[in-house]
């Protein structure tokens, strides 16, 4: 997309008339030379002008004049007169003015001689200037000045002639906006505007400086003792150094500043070594060094060294040092290296003590800047640089490592600024150690860089730090370099690009990688003398290519998104050739090959190769066949259909976008699109929807672009094909938009009309749906009925189908709309006015939309008269003009729609201040004020004709909206909103309350809740009776309310809601009429004081609401609000913010009883009402009322003495609630950081308290920390590697927290020690072990770091000496990332040395059990972590063995017995160990021992009287045994052991450990099953007959679920024999047992799909077992029945799933065999459930049932559909495609026409009456928000449409072929009597409905439609049957 460049805006000379006069009367003096003259007319006329353009081009011609004259024409009078015109005008233009560039470039031509006059006029103009301005033309001089200096000689000479006024001026602007920045707290916009000011005058005082330093120089050189300009430069320093040290100044103003303070001494000093030194005290804060320079500079140095100062003085200070002092060369002295080096090590003592995010991002800023300094000092190659600075300089030194540290610290930043400037700081570092070590150039032999590279890879994958630092190698040492390192580098990063947060990175570092490389094989290939690239492409290939080919065919689709999105274009742009390569080798493998279940398979890969190519322009064009002929037409229609969305996504990708806008559809292309639209309208998935609109889109752009090529072409020459192909457009097109319309039927589904709205939609802005014969003319296929059908889509309960309807209605054409007919727009205006007191809250919303459409019809204002005399409502429209423009109309419609809603409205809050009930039954209030909010967002308010009419009727839309409010506020500020209202006597709402009390008689009973109530007029309570249903006495047209207690609720929250909504718009969209200063009157809709009160309305609701919709919505409303007080004009609107956030403040500081402050548990609405106010102040400004804010609630939070009452702690809860509202808003982004730390402290300190609320407060405050710290969790994992940090860069960014969580743990440690046996559990302890256990250390790590991970140790080892479980395990978490990988070994050793050798009396068995748990936690993370072995003499194994007492019954405590064979597990159950063979062995040899006498095998008796941790000990022994029987055992001791110990373990009475065991077996078989081989010792007779027996007598669910699952997977590859002891059971009889399981086990999900699964399986051998029409049918028509009831739609999905993949494993077998085993009714209603679970609302069960057609036998299934898996549409429509063919296969025609017609008519009895549709709607009305079980996907209206055409053409087929009339005629006649009466039925109660029920009752109006529809296109079967 081209974007146009802003261009300047040119505007005329504005001068005052009396100096206009004076110019042109000196410009009109007659006589003087004939040149000179001519200057003076045009100068004349041009000042007579007001249009701006012509006055630049007589400027410019005057400039010509000028520029012409000879020295004898030198005129005095009148050539002064037109160059002081010149100046004059020059010096008044404002900035940015082309004019003024033009005046400069007509001075900066005129002749040499004339030079001087024309520097003399223009620096007399200004000097006066200058003089004596007001403080509103500082900007405007200031402007002046820096356009003189720009590119400007004569004005840089000028303000060199005017130097010292030049600069006094600037001293004196910047001291005057100093002085007004102290005066301008809480007006953000104006502070924003002086601070921009500011910034100006700075820059501008520097550039003076810079481009005078000779003059300056001079002039303090020339004078010996004191001289003005002296005097100038030391105020203008004193400036900047007020500016450095008040940190009220944003940070680009203070930085600058630094650089202004090095600037001016550089000037004054000159750049010898004495300004280094100078500039080395400023930055150490010592006044020492200050002596070489003069005494005034000096005196003001001072003032900037003091101990007091803010720390980012320095900073910039550092900053000024590099930007403004000269690097370039060599360095002039040894003061300026102490300069060099000072300037990092001052940065990186900042680095510690800065909290701000945006100071982080200075600070890394400018030690690139230093970096980049330090490379320009090394680049001189003549000169040798000191051997010191060299030493500082190089890899290795202590300057790098710390430098490098602070790398480590601040790559995984949270600010990508911070993170970019880290990286390449990390690569000038790498550049650094390469100038200063030129000798070794080859890496490998670079001991640094070897170990840096190693240190690197090491890394975590998810640090993405770790990238960028990489691509740093990869530029600076070449690919091969870390291929050689890690070989296996390219797919470690392509599996990685599944992670969405990686993939940029991962992508990035590939193309690094990729490029070199190609680049590295080129060049050894060139240098080998090779010029054939075939060889080194193949070495490439086989790198790049192949892996990821692998990736694309095999992963799951969504790891392989990101693939598409970022790695392949970039392959493709490095190599296009690369592209048939990718194609051959997809192909090889056969395309429609599938890959594993879930991954995209060969086709789906070869799709996304040639999308991308196409994209990136590689893929050849599309002339000559489909894309150069590399893929057949019918596997691109395959894959359009696949079932994988991905593909259909890529391959749609193909055909949709192409390199070049304007290249030509082909009718192939066409083709395909036809194929792809119909059954991918309806995809559940918001992702593929928004795709494929986005690729249709540019499908059409496509069309759109090429079509205006063809038609340019055409009237150049004529061409017959281009004809063609315009014609080929059009019906396409055309074909497109009526396709699009004739789904938008009544019961569509929301995604298809989504869908094809969106498309719709496309179409009218790319074509419109005109009816003119030029263009497509697509309107004039949209008929009538096409535009009702989008009409009535604005009735769909989905708000994104309202808009895009409504949207869609304004393009189509008016007269298919018919809108605009008189009658029509009354009944929809009707219609729009009905839904707008609806009890349903969306009805408002559609009435809403219904008002907006009509609001462009001319005549609404007569139908809205209308109306209001049907209603009697007292409503008189502003009239309109006969010829009213579009605007006007829709003006004048607005207001006549808002005045009459606003009369309805006020009669309705009458009737609910009489009686709310009422209102919540019949007009809830909401609706209305609904209607109004949406009309107005409509308006353009800044340009409105009937300004007094609309003054008035926003007061009285004010004033109303203040009314509802006090009509509904009782109820959502009462103590108890959700329900039940019980007397709120502390408050003064009760008063209002009462009333509704009398109304809403309270009961005992939860009844209360759930049941209607109908008003009852008697104010008794009938305590006998749990609900009263008298006829009540508001009989309105005999209609009796039902309300329940929700509907009053609902109706006041909603109320509440729009009141807010409706406020808000008014004040953010209304111009506001407010007065200044400046007198000037600034006239508007809605006055200050109304702005005010709706603030203070807001304030009420947000303090007092209870009910959370109610406030949090009236925080949408104050959001608003505060937005456009921050930006209003006016002043006092400005500085409300500031004023409501101290009032609100100090009132939750004092905790009154009288206070009106909501006090819950969270605060309710008082962190929202903060939040908006501190969210308004605007992001760049200094923040101000955030840190006063902050500071002010972090003193209230932290606990102290004096505050342990219950009333006294109200305050710290409050501010508990309000830190944490804050720390989550993330409006106040990084602002926040700063007080993360303080936070923290308050959350854990608040843990200590002795009071509920403040603990309560705590703990919420402390979780938003943690994710506020550590980001939000990515997955399910909580103790995920994503959400950690390494410790340095935890404490690196709050600091404060060091000290805090040493001493709180040391403290919390002290009480943990449990050899007293009494359990004391500090408060705080396990939220100490919480964030300690994020942390980990880095492999970078110095162990020099000043806050290091080291000193927390000994107390995290203490914790888990604690008596509480939960400790010890927390404290064996929170050490794991203490201990860096390499010093695993040494710390697991030592831990062990700290246990018990042998029994004794003193032993503490929770010291063993901590430790224990430590010695295994750190092994498992040694065990992920490091992927190699332990050292060797590591001593632990050694340890170990020593110890084995503890596992043995020489232990009495089992806990401890458990752990250790934890240990042992962990040690011994892999098979690559983690210590050596021999020891592991040994180990092996040992833990065997032990488990052949443990429990496990001997007795089981004493087992069971262990005690507490009983079962934990024999699941560890489980382990063990499954490691020794299942896993390896081969390396434990053979077959014979595999087999006692799996019957120990089967046989085991506890059933956790049974199903340990069942787990262990089923996953082995599984992974076993995967890799296609099958052990023998699983299989051998004893086991299989342990494992049927099981499953015959199990009683627990679980393992009963497990052991028939391991059954299922081996009785799938052979059959099984069932033994129960020594009797053998027959197949017959095992199937029984099975299907009575499946039969009794419905509650129990994993059991039933485990049974039914092997039932199914025992039936598929059965039928293939027995000979032809000998199957035992009782048993098969069970198991048929079974599997139909798991289809049905309210099961639980993973039932579904399971029917589903019994379907299809048996489709071949059962379903569509030629012998019907099942007989023809349980074979039909089999399919009847495939087609049920293919219309399934979840997607993954539609998915899994369409693989059905793969297993369908190849002869009976249509070429094309043949081996790919399709999508569930077309699944559905082949497979009743498929049942009609084998209908007749099975030569049962005429019985299966009947059963699907049945089918058509639905399952509901023909008997129903129409009464039933009305209860239906009134039980609807009861409960607001309860759905039916709704398919949001199936659409009953296709399925029948689809079979009506299957049945017609099988109907056809047969009669063809058959004798006709063999159907049985008695039932052919009930259907069809059934048909009819349902037909009649159906359109009796269609006819009963109200007006236009689309709208009124959309719901039953669809059902109704549907059942008219079955039973018609029934009885047109029957008729064709007959």
């Amino acid at each position: 997309m081209v974007v146009k460049k802003k261009t300047a805006k040119v505007e005329a000379v504005v001068l005052d008339e009396e100096n206009l006069h004076k110019l042109i009367a000196s410009l009109s003096v007659d006589g003087g030379e004939n040149g000179v003259r001519q200057v003076a007319q045009t100068l004349q006329s041009c000042l007579e002008l007001t249009e701006p353009v012509q006055q630049i081009q007589l400027v410019k011609k005057a400039g010509s004049q000028l520029e012409a004259l000879n020295e004898e024409q030198s005129d005095g009078a009148l050539l002064q007169a037109c160059l002081h015109t010149l100046a004059l005008v020059y010096t008044s233009l404002q900035a940015k003015n082309p004019l003024r560039r033009a005046i400069a470039s007509a001075l900066g031509s005129v002749p040499g001689w004339l030079q001087e006059r024309t520097v003399a006029c223009l620096s007399a103009c200004l000097s006066d200037c200058l003089s004596n301005p007001t403080s509103a033309q500082y900007p405007h001089i200031v402007d002046t000045i820096a356009a003189c200096a720009d590119g400007f000689p004569l004005g840089e000479r000028c303000i060199n002639k005017l130097l010292p006024e030049v600069l006094q001026f600037l001293h004196k602007g910047l001291s005057e906006y100093l002085h007004q920045n102290s005066g301008l707290v809480g007006r953000h916009i104006a502070q924003a505007q002086l601070m921009h000011h500011c910034l100006t005058a700075v820059k501008m005082s520097m550039l003076v400086i810079q481009r005078s330093q000779e003059t300056i120089s001079a002039a303090l050189q020339a004078a010996q003792d004191h001289c003005r300009l002296e005097d100038t430069l030391s105020s203008l320093l004193s400036c900047y150094i007020h500016i450095l040290t008040d940190e009220e100044f944003i940070q680009a103003v203070q930085s600058t500043a630094g650089m202004a303070v090095v600037l001016l001494i550089r000037s004054v000093m000159g750049s010898g070594d004495e300004i280094a030194i100078v500039v080395c005290s400023l930055l150490c804060s010592s006044a020492q060094g200050l002596d070489s320079a003069p005494q005034w500079l000096k005196q003001r140095c001072e003032g900037l060294c003091t101990s007091s100062r803010p720390p980012g003085v320095s900073l910039y200070v550092c900053h000024g040092a590099l930007a403004m002092l000269s690097w370039k060369s060599t360095l002039p002295g040894p003061q300026w290296e102490k300069l060099l080096l000072l300037v990092p090590k001052t940065l990186l003592d900042l680095d510690v003590s800065i909290k701000e995010s945006s100071t982080a991002m200075v600070v890394a800023r400018v030690l690139t800047l230093w970096s980049g300094a330090a490379l320009d000092c090394l680049q001189e190659e003549k000169q040798p640089y000191p051997p010191s600075l060299q030493q500082s300089l190089s890899g290795g030194s202590d300057l790098q490592r710390h430098l490098l540290e602070h790398i480590y610290s601040h790559w995984e930043h949270p600010l990508d600024g911070v993170r970019h400037q880290t990286r390449s700081l990390f690569r000038n570092l790498l550049l650094l150690h390469q100038h200063t070590n030129m000798s070794t150039s080859n890496p490998t032999e670079d001991p640094y860089i070897t170990e840096l590279t190693q240190s690197l890879l090491r890394l975590e994958w998810h640090m993405r730090g770790k990238y960028g630092s990489l691509s740093c190698l990869v530029e600076l040492y070449g690919a091969g370099y870390l291929l050689e390192i890690q070989p296996q580098l390219p797919s470690c990063l392509l599996g990685l690009m599944g992670d969405q947060s990686l993939a940029p990175y991962a992508s990035d570092l590939l193309e690094r990688l990729f490029v070199s490389h190609k680049a590295q094989l080129a060049a050894k290939a060139s240098a080998a003398g090779k010029t054939a690239t075939e060889d080194w492409m193949e070495c490439w290939h086989q790198t790049w290519v192949t892996p990821l080919l692998q990736v694309l065919c095999r992963a799951r689709l969504d790891q392989t998104t990101y693939i598409l999105d970022y790695f392949l274009p970039k392959l493709l742009r490095c190599s296009p050739s690369s592209l048939a390569h990718m194609v051959q080798a997809l192909q090889d493998t056969q395309p429609c090959s599938a890959g594993p279940s879930g991954s995209r398979g060969a086709l789906g890969a070869l799709m996304t190769c040639l999308r991308a190519a196409r994209a990136q322009g590689v893929a050849p064009s599309s002339e000559e066949g489909l894309w150069g002929g590399l893929v057949p037409f019918s596997l691109l229609q395959r894959a359009l259909v696949h079932k994988h969305d991905q593909v259909r996504m890529d391959a749609l990708g193909l055909v949709c976008e192409s390199h070049r806008s304007t290249e030509v559809l082909t009718s192939q292309e066409m083709d395909l699109i036809r194929h792809f639209l119909l059954p991918n309208l309806n995809s559940q998935s918001p992702g593929v929807r928004q795709q494929t609109v986005s690729l249709m889109k540019k499908l059409l752009c496509r069309v759109k672009d090429s079509s205006q090529l063809l038609q340019k072409r055409r009237s150049q020459e004529q061409r017959d094909g281009d004809q063609h192909t315009l014609h080929l457009y059009k019906e396409f097109l055309r074909w497109l938009c009526v396709r699009l319309l004739e789904v938008l039927l009544p019961g569509a589904s929301f995604s298809k009309c989504l869908m094809s709205l969106h498309l719709l939609g496309l179409l009218g802005q790319l074509f419109t749906f005109s009816t003119e014969p030029d263009g497509f003319a697509l309107g004039e296929v949209v008929t009538f009925t096409h535009a009702q059908n989008v009409l009535y889509c604005v009735a769909s309960n989905f708000l994104e189908v309202k808009q895009l309807a409504s949207t869609l209605l304004r393009q189509l054409p008016p007269s298919a709309v018919g809108l605009q007919v008189p009658e029509r727009m009354r009944c929809v205006l009707q219609a729009a006015l009905e839904l707008s007191t609806s009890t349903k809250p969306f009805d408002s919303v559609t009435a809403a939309h219904l008002l907006n459409l009509l609001l462009h019809q001319p005549d609404l204002i007569q139908a809205l008269l209308h109306c209001a005399q049907e209603q009697g409502i007292d409503f008189q429209p502003p009239s309109s003009p006969p010829q009213a423009s579009e605007a006007l109309t829709l003006e004048l419609n607005t207001l006549a729609v808002i005045q009459f809603l606003l009369r309805c409205l006020q009669s309705e809050v009458s009737r609910a201040e009489s009686s709310l009930l009422q209102a919540a039954a019949s007009c809830p209030l909401y609706g209305r004020a609904h209607c109004i909010t949406a009309v107005l967002q409509h308006l353009h308010t800044e340009s409105l004709s009937h300004t007094g009419q609309w003054r008035c009727l926003v007061s009285e839309m004010i004033a109303m909206c203040y009314r509802m409010s006090d009509v509904v506020s009782p109820v959502v500020q009462s103590s108890s909103p959700e329900g039940l209202i019980p007397m709120d006597t502390d408050s003064d709402t009760s008063a209002g309350l009462q009333k509704i009390l009398q109304e809403i008689q309270p009961r005992d009973t939860n009844d209360f809740f759930n049941n209607a109530r109908e008003l009852d007029t008697h104010d008794g309570d009938d305590h006998t009776q749990t609900q009263t249903t008298h006829t009540p006495s508001l009989d309105t047209g005999g209609e009796g309310y039902r309300v329940t207690a929700q509907m009053v609720l609902v109706c006041c929250w909603r109320s509440m809601k729009e009141v807010a909504m409706l406020l808000g718009q008014l004040c953010q969209s209304l111009p506001l009429h407010y007065t200044n200063d400046d007198t000037q009157t600034h006239a508007g809709l809605i006055t200050e004081e109304q702005v005010e009160g709706v603030g203070l309305y807001f304030r009420q609701q947000l303090l007092q609401s209870r009910h959370r919709g109610a406030f949090e919505l009236a925080y949408v409303g104050f959001v608003r609000l505060t937005d456009m007080l921050c930006r209003s004009g006016s002043q006092a609107l400005q500085q409300l913010p500031a004023r409501w956030l101290s009032e609100v403040l100090e009132e939750v500081k004092s905790s009154n009883p009288s206070s009106k402050l909501c006090a819950t548990r969270r605060s309710a609405g008082i962190p929202f009402y903060i939040q908006a106010l501190l969210s308004s102040e605007p992001k760049s400004s200094s923040c101000s009322l955030l840190k006063m804010t902050m500071r002010e609630l972090i003193a209230l939070a932290m606990p102290s003495a004096d505050r342990n009452t219950d009333s006294s702690t109200v305050p710290q809860v409050h501010a508990l609630n309000i830190l944490r509202a804050l720390y989550r808003d993330t409006r106040l982004g990084e602002n926040i950081i700063p007080f993360v730390s303080d936070g923290l402290q308050a959350a854990v300190l608040g843990f200590t308290s002795p009071v509920w609320a403040v603990r309560n407060s705590s703990t919420l405050l402390f979780s938003t920390l943690i994710t506020r710290i550590f980001g939000v969790k990515k997955g399910k994992d909580e103790h995920s590697k994503k959400n950690r940090m390494t410790g340095r860069e935890f404490f690196t960014r709050f600091p404060a927290l060091y000290p805090f969580l040493l001493n709180q743990l040391e403290e919390a440690a002290a009480t943990v020690e449990s050899d007293s046996g009494h359990v004391k559990l500090h408060p705080s302890l396990f939220l100490l072990l919480l964030v300690l256990s994020r942390l980990y250390p880095s492999p970078m790590d110095g162990s020099s770091s000043p806050l290091g991970l080291a000193p927390f140790m000994p107390f995290i080892i203490r914790c888990g000496h604690s008596a509480v479980y939960r400790t010890r395990e927390m404290a064996a978490r929170a050490i794991v990332p203490f201990v860096l990988v390499t010093q695993v070994p040494s710390t697991v050793h030592s831990l062990l040395q700290e246990l018990p050798p042998e029994p004794g009396p003193k032993i503490q068995h929770n010291h063993i059990h901590g430790t224990l748990l430590q010695v295994l936690f750190l092994l498992r993370s040694y065990q992920t972590d490091s992927h190699r072995p332990l050292p060797a003499g590591n001593g632990i194994g050694k340890a170990l063995r020593q110890r084995m007492w503890l596992a043995s019954r020489q232990n009495c405590c089992v806990v401890t017995r458990g752990a250790f064979l934890d240990v042992l597990v962990c040690l011994c159950e892999l098979r690559i160990s983690l210590l050596e063979d021999s020891e592991v062995s040994e180990l092996r040899r040992e833990a065997l021992s032990v488990l052949m006498s443990s429990d496990l095998v001997t007795s089981h008796t004493s087992s069971a009287t262990l005690g507490p941790g009983s079962t934990q000990y024999l699941l560890s022994l489980a382990r063990l045994a499954l490691s020794a029987s299942v896993q390896i055992p081969e390396l434990w001791g053979g077959p014979q052991l595999t087999t006692q110990l799996l019957q120990c373990l089967l046989q085991c009475p506890q059933y956790e450990v049974r199903e340990l065991t069942l787990e262990g077996v089923l996953r082995t078989l599984q992974e076993e099953e995967g890799e296609g081989k099958r052990r023998p010792q699983l299989l051998d007779e004893t086991t299989l007959s342990n494992l049927t027996s099981l499953a015959l007598h199990e009683t627990h669910p679980q393992c009963l679920a497990k052991v028939l699952q391991v059954l299922c997977v081996l009785s799938s590859s052979s059959e099984l024999l069932w033994r129960d002891g020594t009797h053998i059971l027959s197949k017959d009889e095992v199937l029984v047992h099975v299907l009575a399981l499946a039969h009794n086990s419905v509650h129990s999900v994993e059991l039933h799909c485990a049974a039914l699964t092997l039932a199914s399986q025992l039936v598929v051998q059965l039928v293939n077992s027995h000979p032809k029409g000998a199957y035992p049918v009782s048993c098969l028509s069970q198991w048929g029945a079974l599997v139909c009831s798991c289809c049905s739609e309210e099961q639980p999905v993973e039932v579904k799933l399971m029917a589903a993949k019994v379907l299809v494993s048996c489709t071949d077998t059962l379903l569509s065999s030629s012998d019907l085993p099942l007989g023809l009714a349980s074979t039909v209603s089999l399919w009847r459930s495939m087609f049920t679970l293919l219309q399934d609302e979840d997607q993954e069960v539609r998915d899994s049932a369409s693989d059905f057609i793969s297993n369908v036998p190849a002869h009976l299934l249509s070429t094309d559909a043949a081996a790919v898996s399709v999508c569930p549409p077309v699944a559905l429509d082949s497979g009743v495609g498929l049942l009609c063919r084998l209908f007749e296969l099975w030569e049962q025609v005429p019985a299966g026409v009947l059963a699907l017609t049945e089918w058509l008519l639905g399952e509901e009895e023909g008997n129903e009456e129409a009464g039933a549709g009305e209860v239906s709607s009134l039980d609807e009305e009861d409960f607001l928000f309860e759905k039916g079980d709704l398919n949001l996907w199936a659409e009953p209206g296709q399925w029948v449409k689809l079979l009506q055409g299957h049945l017609s053409s099988l109907i056809l087929a047969y009669k063809q072929t058959q004798n006709p009339g063999t159907a049985e005629p008695d039932r052919v006649h009930a259907l069809s009597t059934q048909a009819q009466a349902k037909a009649l039925s159906s359109q009796h109660t269609l006819d009963s409905l109200p007006g236009l029920p689309q709208f009124s009752c959309t719901m039953e109006h669809a059902r109704l439609l549907l059942r008219q529809q079955r039973a018609t296109l029934a009885l047109d079967v029957l008729q064709r049957l007959k």
